[in-house]
This record gives structure tokens, sequence and C-alpha cells, in this order.
């Protein structure tokens, strides 16, 4: 197979079209169905969950306490992991926290010479729900990009939720992640009805604040309709890899993190913008075709990049970078000269991978920076996931009277500007009312004053 093959700026139009395509995450019968779900699921609860489980999963469950493993089940799938995967997600775990610990917040606190205070306080949501999707495949490295970020925020409860198919050493893998990053119980329940037992509460899975982790378009679909019941993390899309690279680069290399990319799903993209004329496109074509044949994800692969992939002709570097900017990708690899430099001038993308020795698979599973990142554009405003999205902030205000007369004018004149004259008088009475110090303004000790005595009529 071959992927099409586009020259800049001759063919501006059609790259223009393919690098921003209109991102929906489902189309009205989806949409349709999930809120039926949700609305079961809000009704009925783990009744409901019951009935999903058999109808979508296929799992012959008849009790709700089956759809809850405790902490001592996720212990045994942990013990039954080969050493190697076990000392693999040890690892990963180590670094993900690492890079995490570094991005923890702290709050402040301003003081004015009136005694007035202002302080920022910072505190972690109290519980979080994790989506790790199943079915065809099993990711323990979704359980630890969105578990640890939420502990090293203090997250006090996590709530793990994962369907119940799957490949058995996959599914094993998945609890022994969630044993790993102390995770006290896994609820079996997927798809819409997954997230709306995680908004809603049902008898057996806790109601959260805030659900996290990627899914299919149902789950997708379910986060959008009940943002604003919890938060979410983002509706995300299929994944997409953009890869610069110029002559320097192996088209082995190139062609490889474009198959890793495509074996997602059949709607993720892997577009590659080759810089120059002595980057040439034969060699990257054979090497695409070459790797195909020979992939495990074959039918998944040729899919996507027949549906998403794209090979665009650019003859500078800075065109390059105007087209990665534009496409603001979820992952964007930089393999050419000068690559650090070239990398700087790219703002918009998820997640940066420098030079020939970083593949995009490094980011995926033991790099250390969040793999849940902006999809669909998104880069232009939204950031990788990370413990800043666990937490939540307090302001607090604290006005002595004499701070307080201090901000009265600006108060005023703005409340009237606005039309709002309750918000004027609610300080006008504190500005009619000065015959005593608040205590912030008495020093230690002195006591009250006592008003003065009026003189006798006499006098």
């Amino acid at each position: 197979m071959t992927v099409p093959v586009l020259p800049y700026p001759k063919e501006k139009k059609k790259i223009v079209e393919r690098l921003t395509p209109v991102f929906c995450t489902s189309d009205a019968k989806t949409e349709e169905d999930v809120r039926k779900i949700i609305s079961r699921v809000r009704r009925d609860g783990d009744k409901a969950l019951i009935h999903f489980s058999r109808k979508f999963d296929h799992h012959p469950v008849t009790l709700t306490k089956a759809l809850a493993l405790d902490e001592a089940y996720l212990r045994e799938a942990w013990d039954q992991l080969p050493p190697d995967l076990s000392q693999s997600l040890r690892r990963a775990r180590a670094r993900i926290t690492r890079f995490h610990e570094q991005q923890r917040v702290r709050g402040f606190r301003l003081t004015e010479p009136s005694g007035n205070r202002m302080s920022q306080q910072i505190f972690p949501l109290r519980s979080v729900g994790v989506y790790v999707p199943g079915g065809a495949a099993s990711y323990p490295s979704t359980v630890l990009m969105n578990v640890i970020p939420a502990k090293v925020a203090g997250v006090p409860e996590i709530v793990m939720v994962t369907p119940p198919s799957g490949p058995a050493l996959g599914h094993r893998a998945v609890l022994g992640a969630a044993h790993l990053c102390g995770v006290k119980t896994v609820y079996l329940s997927g798809g819409a009805q997954a997230v709306a037992a995680m908004a809603y509460g049902t008898e057996t899975i806790p109601r959260v604040d805030k659900i996290v982790g990627p899914g299919n378009r149902w789950v997708a679909t379910a986060k959008r309709l009940l943002y604003g019941e919890i938060d979410i993390d983002s509706v995300a899309g299929p994944s997409e890899v953009l890869i610069v690279a110029d002559h320097t680069a192996k088209m082995e290399m190139v062609a490889a993190d474009m198959l890793a990319q495509a074996e997602h799903d059949p709607d993720a993209a892997a577009i590659v913008i080759l810089v120059g004329s002595r980057a040439k496109v034969e060699p990257l074509q054979r090497a695409i075709a070459e790797q195909t044949r020979g992939a495990q994800r074959r039918e998944i692969i040729q899919k996507s990049l027949k549906k998403n992939g794209l090979i665009i002709r650019v003859k500078t570097i800075e065109e390059a970078i105007e087209l990665a900017n534009l496409r603001a990708p979820e992952h964007c690899e930089v393999i050419t000269e000068n690559a650090r430099e070239v990398a700087a001038q790219i703002r918009d993308a998820g997640a940066l991978f420098i030079g020939p020795w970083t593949p995009e698979a490094v980011g995926d599973y033991v790099a250390g920076p969040n793999h849940v990142l902006p999809t669909a554009r998104t880069a232009r405003f939204f950031s990788p996931l990370g413990v800043e999205d666990f937490i939540k902030r307090n302001h607090v205000i604290e006005c002595t009277q004499r701070g307080l007369m201090a901000l009265a004018p600006t108060v005023r004149t703005l409340a009237s500007a606005e039309g709002l004259d309750a918000h004027r008088a609610a300080v006008d009475i504190r500005m009619n009312a000065r015959e005593s110090k608040s205590p912030e303004e008495r020093p230690a000790g002195e006591p009250k004053r006592k008003p003065a005595r009026r003189a006798s009529k006499r006098a």
C-alpha cells in the first residue's frame, strides 16, 4: 500500500483541509443511545449495570458484589504477572511519579499594610473516577498515567472501572497495575454505563467529582453529556502523530513510528512532513509497505493509513513548522538537523519527541511525562493531564476596617457604573460604622475604647 503525498504550497487548500478536520465525538444515534443509558443507570443503579454488562460485554454477572474486585483480588493479579512485566510496571511507575512530583503547586498569601489579606488555597479533589478501556486490548499504562498524578495531588479516593472482558494477561496487567498504584477496588463495568455510574453513584460504585481516562465514542459522549454534573479531563478524539523529518532521518524509523500510531485504531492519524528535496518519498513508502505486511495489527494499520495517513512535501523547515502548528497534533516528532531548535518553534503540540532516538512509544510507557494528551487540534488551548487536573483552588479575602475604607471608593464607583446599587450599599453601610476598630487593627492588649461622654447641658 502507498500513503497519499501532497506537495506544499501547490496543494495548500487540500493540505489545510486534511490538517484541520472537524472533530465530532459522536453521531445523533450514539448520543441518543448514551442519553438512554445514562438515564437508566441514574434510575436503576446496579440493576442497570448488570443489564448492560450482559448486553454489551456478554458478562453473566448476577450479583452486584460481582462488579467489585477487592484489594486481595488485585494483589493476586499482581502476583500472577510475569517478572519482566511487573518489573517494567515498577520502573514506569517510578519515572512517572518522579516527573509528576515536580508539578505540585502551592498556595500563597498577600498581606497589605492596611491588614487586608488575600490568599489562594490548594486542595486535592475528594474523589476521582478512572476509566480504563478493555475489550479487544487492555492498557495497564492507562492505569499508571491516570492514577499516579491523582495520587501525587493527594486525592484520597480513586474509583477505577474497566470492562469485564479482555485478553487474560492484559486484564491481569490492568488489575495488577491498579494494585501497584494503590487502587483499593476495581469495578467491572465499561462503556457509557460505567461513566454514568461514577457520575451519579450506584449501590456499589461510589459517586466521584471528576472522571478521567480514554474510551470509545460511547464513553467520550457520556463524559461530554455529564460534564457539569462532574468534571472531566477532556473529550478525546482518535490518537494522532505528526512527524517532521528531513534528509537526516532514517525512513525505516519514520515508517515504524507511523505504524505505531496507526495500529491504535482505524481512525488514528499518522502524518509526515518531509522537508527539502533531499528527503525522499520512495524509501518511506517502501518501508511503510514492508513493515505493514509483517505487522500483527495489519488490518487496523491499513485502514488507518488509507483513511488518515498523509505525506506532505515542503521546501523549507519554516513551512514545516507552520503546518505543524496548524495541525496542533497530540504527538509531534522532530527528526531533523538542529531538531531541538526546530521543536522550540512548535508551540501547539500535546507532546514533542526530539531527535531520532525518541520514538513516541517511549512517551506512551516510561519516559515520565503523561501520555494523556490533547487531540483533534485542542493542543492549541489544552494541556497534558497532570497533577493540576486533580486539585482545586479556593480564593480567600479578609479585609480589616481600615483596609475596606481604602478600597471603598473604587467599589462604590464601579458598582454605580454597573448600576448595582445594592453592591454600593453593602460598602456604604460599613463606611458608616466606624465607631469601633476591628480586632486586627488594635495593638495586642489594647482595650476597646469607651465612647466619649456628652458634655453636660449645664456646663
